[in-house]
């Protein structure tokens, strides 16, 4: 089941495509993690998929309806966007900004109900920036800062979750913690999580669906175990990578790798799932 899709689409700026003719479908109540080099089309895919871009062919469809043709409110109820530089809290304290998560549940003059405030703290205290609440945003380090961004997401209250690079400004604990927290809320409370991450350890960590991307197109898809692998990562990175295995999650894990600088020993073309190109290199 799937209830976010993408059907063909083509996404891009002014007349560079990024995106091209693109089918993808999120598994639901699962956390997804988008892979691949820098300026492939992971972040363009994400803005596509949140109504943040409008793709030039094709349609995305949530709940079986064309997302450009949904209310925008109706929207904000069902998924919640971490883009990559958030940006627009200057003069805002930390608790203004997470109550804009609020927005889609407002109405008249939209004053915050007593549910609202429970929502802000709950959102605030799980990204622990709970103590910040009355400071101003511009005050806050990067790494605060983005937690309270997303504090702000999780304060929408949505289903669906898309972050785009949420660990980015965040030393190593924090890292972990904001994981685990978005583990926690697709364990607990079902919500399907979608988020683009650079570390391929971390996705493999903690995705349970991986979609790799090359020069706007998908190349492989599927578990870490299939998608974490020298055949795939080569193709999608150039890099001759020694997977083995984490000794506490036994997932896989990218041990070490080097730079592959000759380009005719590629792995196979894109377009297949990784289950496929493990299959022809047998």
């Amino acid at each position: 089941m799937s209830r976010i899709h993408t059907t063909d689409i083509e996404v891009g700026y002014g007349d560079k495509t990024i995106v091209k003719q693109l089918s993808l479908s999120i598994p639901d109540h699962k956390i997804t993690t988008i892979i691949g080099p820098n300026g492939c089309g992971k972040s363009t895919l994400l803005k596509a998929m949140t109504r943040i871009l409008s793709p030039s062919a094709g349609a995305v469809h949530l709940d079986g309806a064309d997302i450009a043709k949904c209310n925008t409110k109706e929207i904000a109820r069902k998924m919640a966007i971490l883009p990559q530089t958030p940006e627009g809290a200057g003069g805002l304290t930390v608790g203004e900004l997470v109550s804009y998560g609020r927005f889609p549940y407002q109405s008249g003059f939209g004053r915050l109900s007593k549910h609202d405030h429970e929502v802000i703290d709950w959102a605030l205290d799980v990204t622990g920036t709970l103590a910040y609440k009355d400071r101003s945003v511009d005050a806050l380090s990067g790494g605060q800062r983005q937690r309270v961004w997303i504090a702000m997401a999780l304060a929408q209250e949505t289903d669906l979750i898309f972050l785009d690079e949420p660990t980015t400004y965040l030393d190593l604990a924090h890292q972990l913690e904001v994981l685990e927290l978005l583990e926690t809320l697709n364990r607990e409370q079902g919500r399907t999580i979608v988020m683009v991450l650079h570390d391929l350890n971390q996705a493999a960590r903690f995705a349970d669906h991986i979609v790799a991307m090359k020069d706007g197109e998908v190349l492989a898809t599927g578990s870490a175990e299939e998608v974490i692998c020298p055949l795939v990562l080569r193709q999608v990175f150039h890099i001759d990578a020694i997977i083995g295995r984490d000794p506490r999650t036994e997932k896989p894990m990218c041990l070490t790798y080097h730079l592959i600088k000759d380009e005719s020993k590629e792995a196979p073309p894109a377009q297949q799932t990784a289950a496929t190109l493990l299959a022809n290199a047998r």
